[in-house]
């Protein structure tokens, strides 16, 4: 494989910042990380780029590959995201993704939880019948699970981890309350016994809520993060002590949320228009960019979904930045929402730049257990992003994209610009 140096660039390492520095690339790994000043010399090619950031390939913690959709990982690398996170797809889409992610220049890496813990009629079946009722989409939710006891949990995790070799379970846990709906979920007894199991056999467990209610309840199940924040009341003390129990983490999903209650649409319409983001994305996803999900009640909104962030983070839970993107969920869009995502972090929810930044490459990398990546430190995948500028001063400059490799492969959509 290719071995290079990039050098003369400020480096992130995901953790701390080299003003001018260098990273040296051998046989997809990270083999050094350093000052420029002490470059050991090599005959290596060499990329100079002052007045540019070299960061770790960021990490989208929560997409859906919906229908085995190529563009969730290509469109995704475009943007500078080199892993992705699945968060419910059935086999084939699944087996479809992994084969697609070994084409190390075209496709994000692919991380998934195979099909969610789901039971009968309960989230996601009633927002999907209501948009879908082709038959393909009816044959695809009959192979879902409708979990009720025990023993059912134990055949869905041996499901789950023999056709598709999940990398984490899970859970559904939608009462409808923060849309003003009403829909069947899982008691706080089920949610604790997949959670138990899920442990019990070394699996990282993860939750959808969307209202307060029920992010309390998953909580007290003992799941490990939270896939969504909250939007029907502001954040409490009860909340953070919940959080703060299990040492769970957050991932907000802010531009979702924005989209959910139509108040984000403005900023959705900003990205649509930029011409960073239009070089890299097709019509038809600009298209649904500038749409709303539009499900929301009277009462709630997006400001409890930033209070809630800022005052976790404040608390010192870690937040892990994901966009929930999907080709169906108006107002976001594979690789685009993270940088709409790591810009609401810092701008509505009280995050800095190297806070938000940290989110999105060695935080979920920490808490996913993602050994080989989301950090710039010898022995790592050579996942890198180049961005021209600063982002940790200007978080928008995370769409001055400038180049993209995944383990030391350079993305053809940036051949030549670098």
């Amino acid at each position: 494989m290719t071995s290079f140096i990039i050098r003369d660039v400020r480096v992130f390492t995901g953790e701390t910042t080299i003003e001018n520095g260098y990273v040296l690339v051998q046989d997809g790994k990270i083999a050094d990380v350093g000052p420029t000043s002490s470059l050991p010399s090599t005959s290596f090619p060499t990329i100079s780029k002052p007045n540019h950031t070299l960061l770790p390939g960021l990490i989208d913690a929560h997409i859906h590959a919906d229908k085995g959709n190529p563009l969730a990982l290509t469109q995704s690398l475009r943007f500078g995201i080199t892993t992705v996170c699945d968060m419910h797809n059935e086999a084939a889409n699944v087996s479809a993704m992994r084969d697609l992610t070994r084409s190390l220049s075209t496709a994000a890496g692919y991380k998934t939880a195979g099909i969610s813990a789901t039971i009968e009629n309960g989230w996601p079946i009633p927002v999907i019948t209501a948009h879908d009722k082709s038959a393909e989409t009816a044959a695809e939710i009959a192979t879902w699970p409708r979990l009720r006891t025990l023993e059912d949990v134990e055949a869905y995790l041996d499901m789950n981890s023999k056709e598709m070799e999940m990398d984490y379970v899970k859970l559904m846990h939608e009462s409808g309350t923060a849309m003003g709906m009403s829909f069947p979920h899982p008691t706080e007894e089920l949610q604790r016994m997949i959670t138990s199991a899920a442990h019990a056999r070394g699996y990282l467990t993860v939750a959808h809520a969307l209202a307060l209610e029920d992010t309390l309840t998953v909580l007290r199940a003992g799941v490990d993060g939270l896939t969504h924040t909250f939007y029907d009341q502001a954040p409490t003390e009860e909340l953070v002590a919940a959080y703060k129990k299990n040492n769970s983490w957050l991932n907000p999903t802010l531009v979702a949320i924005g989209s959910l209650t139509t108040e984000g649409k403005a900023l959705q319409e900003r990205y649509a228009e930029d011409e960073r983001v239009q070089a890299l994305v097709g019509e038809k996803e600009l298209s649904g960019l500038r749409r709303c999900m539009s499900m929301t009640k009277e009462g709630s909104k997006v400001q409890y979904a930033y209070d809630s962030v800022r005052v976790l983070k404040e608390a010192g839970v870690d937040i892990v930045c994901g966009s929930d993107s999907a080709s169906a969920a108006w107002g976001t869009a594979w690789g685009v929402s993270i940088h709409h995502e790591l810009y609401l972090l810092v701008k509505e929810a009280g995050m800095t730049p190297e806070e938000a930044l940290r989110s999105a490459t060695s935080i979920t990398a920490r808490r996913f257990n993602f050994t080989d990546r989301g950090r710039l430190v010898e022995g790592l995948n050579a996942d890198l992003l180049l961005v021209e500028g600063n982002p940790l001063e200007d978080i928008d400059a995370t769409l001055n994209l400038r180049g993209v490799w995944r383990e030391g492969v350079l993305c053809s959509w940036y051949e030549g610009k670098v």
